[in-house]
């Protein structure tokens, strides 16, 4: 065995012994021995893309579904390159990812060597761990070195805030494990730890220190934003309180009690002048809107959860929490209901009912409105795929107007799991990210999934669709609402430049069934809400668009807006 050979396998050996499951390789000379390694090893289940970007959004998606560390493989170059918005992404969710990238030995490097650049820290502080493998060199203690440090990136990615981490290996040749006359041979044995056992076993979690005991208050709301955390106990605290739980789609609580239309009641100045809060409890990511950012500068108190870390309690409250609007007064691993709080009694108070009252008619406005509209405009394709999806679905979100329209029109409901690219907010990837989220749903039993996408971003990642003979293919409904262009910007300030409609509204032309036939891949396009559930059945991926006006979308969103105004008067 060449030295290059017994690198790349006890690196893939010791990541299969710590956990790894998927692994997704760009195809490239350099990265050889790892992509033989992982196709080797009967353990790891690989995915081939020819495209770095989408390979990387790829195992983004399947280890933002499965919540497991998933390993990318590229060559060297610019293909590593084009893992960085992935790892960018990963970085601000928190999704573990094992970023494996290939490099030219030290001799090659600064000589003009072809395909060679500076990987060296390539992408900065969006990391949780960075290393310079080094070359397989065959000095004694090199095997445990490669051992010990695969256990601690595989630490890195989980622990305290999971998030990326970045190997980088350099391969001297040959590459292949076919041996040559003058090729240098490895003769040190490669052995693990016996029964198959991880070469560094982990202390559990440390003791989480004591929830704070939330003060006795009435004029109380609980907000929980975009993030991976269980969202039962804020639910329950909901319940036992009478505060108003304000839910984003992708903290997926929102579920029976929460407040399904808190975005445009926010939005509506009567009602948010006389519904001040004393103290906002938030958890997650809560970004989505500026009504929501505004909503918790208003607060008196600002208590933040770090729900769901996992590893280091210190280490997360000191790095780990979310506070856009810079309101946060106290920031806790968890919190306790108020002393007096009565579980067999829930509490019901003025506050809460004012919140309900405004919430039930909220609701039948919006959907008033909406369902005047036979035609599926953009909010009522939202709101009417969402709630006719079956228990055990997997919806993913596009970034743009998709999430926001969800958020606006989306009823409380269980049974579906929202995901969504919420930690940068990029356009990069969206596709592949989804394929990838529901690869890993399918794997580990789940039910349909499906993605509602703008144009502009499944145009941004058509390669995402293109899957070769022999993969592993996802059973995914792609639904793509196409308006010629970037909808989000009709609804800000940008909207009455003269040079908008060039320079914002982006109008490309193309067909979503142009697309699909690129891919090779079943289309339907939707004209008519009732239309909607037949579309929506199939088998394998497919894409189904729905064509909307941007003009004609922005005035809708502003009646439903009008119409909530009028109804919490």
């Amino acid at each position: 065995m060449n030295p290059s050979t017994a690198l790349a396998r006890v690196l893939v050996d010791e990541l299969a012994r710590c956990g790894l499951a998927e692994a997704v390789v760009a195809p490239g000379s350099r990265s050889t021995p790892l992509a033989l390694a992982l196709v080797a090893h009967p353990g790891i289940r690989v995915h081939v893309r020819v495209d770095e970007r989408s390979a990387s959004f790829l195992a983004l998606g399947l280890a933002r579904a499965s919540r497991r560390p998933v390993a990318v493989v590229c060559t060297s170059g610019t293909a590593a390159a084009n893992f960085h918005p992935a790892v960018m992404e990963a970085d601000e969710s928190a999704v573990p990812l094992l970023v494996l990238t290939a490099d030219r030995p030290p001799e090659l490097r600064g000589t003009g060597a072809n395909q060679t650049a500076d990987q060296i820290g390539l992408y900065g502080a969006a990391v949780r761990m960075f290393t310079e493998v080094g070359t397989p060199d065959p000095a004694p203690g090199m095997v445990a070195y490669w051992r010990s440090l695969s256990c601690r990136a595989w630490a890195a990615a989980i622990g305290g805030r999971p998030g990326p981490v970045h190997l980088n290996v350099a391969f001297r040749e040959p590459l292949t494990p076919d041996e040559t006359a003058d090729a240098p041979t490895w003769t040190a044995p490669l052995d693990g730890r016996p029964d198959g056992r991880p070469w560094i076993s982990r202390p559990g979690p440390v003791t989480e220190p004591a929830p704070l005991t939330l003060p006795d208050v009435e004029r109380g709301v609980i907000v929980c934003g975009d993030g991976d955390y269980d969202p039962v106990p804020f639910l329950a605290l909901a319940e036992l309180t009478g505060w108003p739980l304000l839910a984003e789609p992708t903290s997926n609580a929102r579920r029976a009690g929460a407040v399904s239309t808190y975005r445009q009641l926010l939005a509506s100045p009567g009602f948010t002048a006389a519904h001040a809060p004393e103290l906002v409890v938030s958890v997650g990511r809560p970004n989505l809107s500026r009504q929501i950012l505004a909503f918790l500068r208003s607060a008196e108190r600002h208590v933040v959860v770090t729900a769901g870390a996992v590893g280091d309690p210190a280490a997360s409250l000191a790095n780990d929490f979310s506070d856009p609007a810079r309101t946060a007064t106290d920031v806790v691993a968890s919190v306790a209901p108020p002393a007096g709080a009565d579980p067999d009694g829930p509490r019901r108070t003025g506050w809460s009912r004012e919140w309900a009252r405004a919430e039930a008619a909220a609701r039948a406005a919006v959907d008033g409105v909406l369902d005047a509209e036979e035609a599926l405009s953009e909010p009522r394709l939202a709101r009417d795929l969402v709630s006719q999806l079956g228990a055990g679905s997997l919806l993913f979100a596009g970034s743009s107007m998709p999430i926001r329209d969800l958020d606006a029109t989306m009823a409380a409901r269980c049974g579906v799991r929202l995901l969504g690219n919420r930690g940068v907010s990029g356009i990069d990837g969206t596709v592949s990210t989804a394929v990838g989220a529901a690869l890993a749903h399918q794997a580990e039993g789940g039910g349909r999934s499906y993605a509602l996408l703008g144009d502009l971003a499944v145009l941004h990642d058509q390669n995402g669709l293109i899957i070769g003979p022999g993969e592993p293919r996802p059973d995914l409904a792609v639904v793509v609402v196409n308006n010629d262009g970037g909808g989000i910007f009709s609804g800000l300030e940008q909207a009455g430049h003269p040079d908008f409609e060039r320079v914002f509204g982006t109008p490309h032309g193309v067909s979503m069934e142009r697309v699909a036939a690129v891919a090779d891949l079943p289309y339907t396009r939707v004209e008519w809400a009732t239309d909607l559930p037949k579309a929506l059945l199939g088998e394998g991926l497919r894409l189904v668009e729905v064509c909307t006006t941007r003009a004609d979308s922005a005035i809708l969103r502003r009646r439903v807006q009008g119409a909530v105004d009028a109804a919490v008067a």
